[in-house]
């Protein structure tokens, strides 16, 4: 049977040290896993190679075996009963005891791992327990628009075929992600789901900008308004509100209307303002007896 170079299936070199091989075998072992390539033998198998090299390498003991016979792996069973000498001979001292390899794989049985590596760590009828591999993590997108934010409600997705109900929290960012903890790809050997990152996408409403709870608006006031007060009507998110217009108003004036806003994140009855700014309008297509009543004022203000 052949030599199988592990570092090589890793992408590491021999001085890779044990953050580097953790790496590695992190990285690949993503891109191959079987929930992302249900019907992928190739990638498959190449999992299971990415288990063997990241079982041997990642264990002091058997790195130290393979490093030291390399290509001469048939000459592992004479280091193994070496070490075993040592072991019985550190008993006699009372010593510890040798320490029994603990072998982890990806798999069921015996069968995931090669041949290879069953003649160079399998002998003496050691029965290597099962890794728990923890699931892939899923991401998704809700697509939401403001009314959706204004109060939290109960919404169910489908991902990766299944149903999910999840709580929409009132107020919540557009790009903000939530965690939904378990519920994303199969754990292995029982091991423990992967978690779901849900992205919240939110198109604002046309009428105002938004920053974070609050909201602004430009609002239109006509030269007399400004002039000589009065009361406009103003459109909130939760409908149409009256304002007063103090007299002698300047143009670009903002004025705050009190918990007008959106709700604000994980703060129960809390909400944010909403600002509007004043654009005078000045008028136009005046009448001759306008335009006399302005050039009468003006030369009062002379």
């Amino acid at each position: 049977m052949a030599f199988i170079d592990y570092y090589q299936i890793l992408g590491v070199t021999k001085t890779a040290t044990d953050k580097d091989i953790k790496t590695a075998y992190r990285k690949l072992a993503r891109k191959y896993h079987p929930d992302l390539n249900p019907n992928d033998d190739e990638a498959h198998k190449k999992f299971q190679q990415l288990n063997e090299a990241n079982e041997v390498l990642s264990d002091p003991e058997k790195r130290k075996k393979y490093d030291q016979y390399g290509e001469n792996w048939q000459h592992g069973e004479q280091y193994e009963q070496a070490r075993q000498q040592q072991g019985r001979q550190q008993r006699s001292y009372g010593g510890g005891g040798g320490q029994a390899f603990d072998f982890e794989g990806f798999g069921g049985g015996g069968d995931d791992f090669s041949d290879f590596f069953q003649s160079m760590f399998g002998g003496g009828g050691g029965q290597r327990r099962q890794a728990k591999y923890r699931g892939q993590d899923l991401n998704a997108e809700l697509h939401l628009n403001v009314k959706d934010i204004l109060e939290s409600h109960k919404q169910t997705l489908t991902v990766n075929g299944k149903n999910i109900r999840i709580t929409i929290p009132a107020g919540v960012e557009n790009g903000q992600t939530i965690k939904i903890t378990g519920h994303g790809g199969p754990g292995a050997n029982g091991g423990p789901g992967g978690d779901l990152f849900i992205k919240f996408l939110v198109t604002d409403d046309p009428r105002f900008k938004r920053k974070g709870a609050d909201l602004y608006n430009t609002v239109k006031l006509d030269l007399y308004t400004a002039i000589l007060g009065g009361d406009i009507t103003v459109e909130t998110l939760n409908g149409k509100v009256k304002v007063k217009v103090k007299p002698e108003t300047q143009n670009s004036t903002k004025v705050k209307l009190k918990g007008k806003g959106l709700p604000v994140y994980k703060k129960e009855g809390e909400f944010g303002d909403l600002y509007i700014t004043y654009e005078l309008q000045l008028p136009t297509n005046l009448t001759d007896k306008q335009k006399q009543l302005f050039e009468e004022l003006a030369k009062s203000s002379a």
